[in-house]
């Protein structure tokens, strides 16, 4: 829902009502992630995506039957396959859509999730997207660290739904729940989608050279919230880095100590040292592996450079497993020359950690092109 919420927001305020279609699961190749969403406005327009093309068509026609007063419904879209899914997905994967209908009537708390949203403030939304109780399909509870609103049609429901969300909002996941008709663990006869909307993950680039603003640029464009770290007041400047969310001139191992003592740095964080200077980048890396464990943690340098770097980080204390954390030469090997290809060749590598690839040509490779532990093999069947 994120990518289509400024659209959405616009027909809530005008007091219109809106089709909202949201990827809530997906199964071996399915081209988008759960979250992904697509919203038909009233007067017809179309904004967001929740296959890439495959399947819009006919998603829009419900969105647009939503509008006109249909029930919140689940469809399954797969492999085309006549006898099995009404349309094919040309990847091969098959993913489950639920599609409502969103007004000030059906969604009342939808601008507080907006203002969350904007804010950077966690906050999940969970959405009954099946029930052996067909009125309780579309029902909504609003979570946030210490607060609920709304309710899933039970107290029991809404408290075991609430700390399954918290726990997923915590770690920025989105997934569906299945779970009995009043939240019982270990049944079935109830599906809740949980989206959750956490902060952006953070890109923390240390050195403030040509290739970090390559990067920086980079990373906000994959949704990262991006620092530029630099002790050099002449190097870190606006001009240079006008777009990034924060650009501090400070030594860059203070700052990282001072972040994670404040509790900013999680197992979602990126930290890319670009220095290639000892004085600043042996400090920093000492901070970096002792402390909290973050996705990546990359250090631009040749070969020789990172030798000289284990050589001092040996000597300070760290054992060879903990310095081997460090992905060093920096990057894929792209054959990038330009600090921009240069970019693209680190953001690829932290891209392929976070979702298991390998960096190999994908034609050159088989079985399944998306590697996620959210996308599991076997299809359940929907609840009717």
């Amino acid at each position: 829902m994120r990518d289509v919420l400024g659209a959405l927001m616009d027909a809530w305020r005008s007091d219109q009502t809106a089709g909202l279609v949201t990827v809530v699961r997906t199964f071996t190749s399915a081209p988008r992630e759960p979250g992904a969403a697509m919203l038909v406005t009233p007067d017809g327009a179309a904004a967001g995506s929740v296959s890439g093309g495959c399947v819009e068509g006919a998603v829009y026609e419900l969105a647009t039957e939503a509008i006109g007063g249909a029930p919140p419904q689940l469809e399954r879209y797969g492999i085309a396959d006549d006898d099995a899914f009404a349309v094919g997905l040309t990847c091969g994967g098959v993913l489950d859509v639920f599609v409502e209908a969103v007004s000030r009537a059906t969604f009342p708390q939808l601008a507080g999730i907006a203002a969350d949203v904007e804010d950077g403030r966690p906050v999940a939304v969970a959405t009954i997207i099946e029930h052996v109780d067909p009125h309780r399909v579309g029902a909504r509870l609003v979570i946030r660290p210490d607060t609920s609103e709304g309710t899933l049609g039970s107290p029991e429901a809404d408290q075991r739904v609430t700390d399954d969300a918290r726990g997923l909002l915590a770690s920025g996941i989105t997934a569906t729940l299945s779970l009995g008709p009043e939240g019982e663990r270990m049944d079935d006869g109830m599906r809740v989608f949980v989206n959750s909307f956490a902060p952006a993950p953070r890109l923390l680039v240390f050195g403030a050279i040509d290739f970090a603003a390559a990067l920086a640029e980079l990373g906000r464009f994959l949704g990262y919230r991006v620092t530029v770290c630099d002790a050099r007041p002449v190097f870190a400047t606006p001009a240079r880095f006008p777009d990034v969310d924060e650009l501090v001139v400070k030594r860059p191992d203070r700052y990282l100590a001072e972040q994670i003592e404040a509790g900013l740095i999680d197992e979602r964080s990126v930290l890319c040292v670009l220095t290639h200077d000892p004085k600043f980048d042996v400090p920093l890396l000492l901070v970096a592996l002792r402390g909290p464990h973050v996705a990546y943690i990359g250090a631009m340098g040749s070969r020789t450079t990172h030798a000289d770097r284990v050589t001092r980080l040996a000597r300070a204390g760290l054992t060879r497993d903990e310095i081997d954390v460090v992905h060093s030469p920096i990057g894929l090997d792209l054959g990038a020359r330009t600090p921009q290809e240069t970019a693209v060749s680190i953001a690829a590598q932290f891209i392929g950690l976070r979702w298991g690839g390998t960096g190999a040509q994908l034609s050159a490779e088989q079985g399944p092109i998306h590697r996620t532990a959210q996308l599991p093999t076997e299809v359940p069947p929907l609840v009717r």
